[in-house]
């Protein structure tokens, strides 16, 4: 197990689909492992493959839910269903997310409360349950960086131009960046 460079915005396999995963074997076995251990460093409440490099459709999550859902595990060639968005403004203080691709900063954006989730664990078995709440949004979170996306693409007009002045600011928008959990300083100050 190794803990992994997370890439930031900018960099390719962020912003494309990724390809679903054909074997359940040992490289998938240890690329799990580092998922896990690179999602702990950065203190994470989840990963995308594609955060780490590696444009496959894998996501670890690590989240306490009231939904009778294990609080960790892996999802591999997910599908996911989501639940209808509120077309209100969402609530700064409430629902502000971060991600480990965007270090160190975080806007408010909706998502769904509820959503299916289905797919496989590390071993190939069936995996498909419900969550809700700030779990349901973990899910979306992850499963959006499967399909190429960023939760700062999904940001209503106000904060997107928040969040498009910051990524320029910090010289991100390009491939090439990288930040280590655990060797580099914290961006989220954990």
């Amino acid at each position: 197990m190794a803990v992994r460079p997370v890439v930031i915005t900018g960099d390719p396999v962020l912003h494309r689909p990724a390809a679903k995963v054909a074997q359940f074997d040992e490289d998938l076995h240890a690329l799990v492992a580092d998922m896990y251990e690179t999602m702990d460093a950065a203190h994470g409440v989840g990963l995308a493959a594609p955060q780490i490099g590696v444009g496959l459709r894998i996501f670890t999550y690590t989240f306490q839910n009231d939904d009778d859902v294990a609080p960790r595990g892996v999802l591999v060639n997910p599908v996911l269903t989501p639940g209808k968005i509120s077309q209100e403004a969402p609530d700064p203080d409430e629902e502000s997310e971060g991600c480990l691709s965007v270090p160190g900063y975080s806007w408010p954006l909706k998502r769904a409360d509820w959503v299916r989730v289905a797919g496989f664990d590390v071993e190939g078995r069936p995996v498909d349950f419900e969550a809700t709440g700030w779990f349901a949004r973990v899910m979306q979170h992850e499963y959006d960086h499967l399909d190429g996306k960023l939760y700062v693409d999904r940001l209503n007009d106000k904060w997107s131009r928040k969040a498009r002045k910051a990524v320029k600011a910090e010289g991100w928008g390009r491939g090439g960046h990288t930040w280590t959990p655990g060797v580099d300083e914290d961006p989220f100050g954990h």
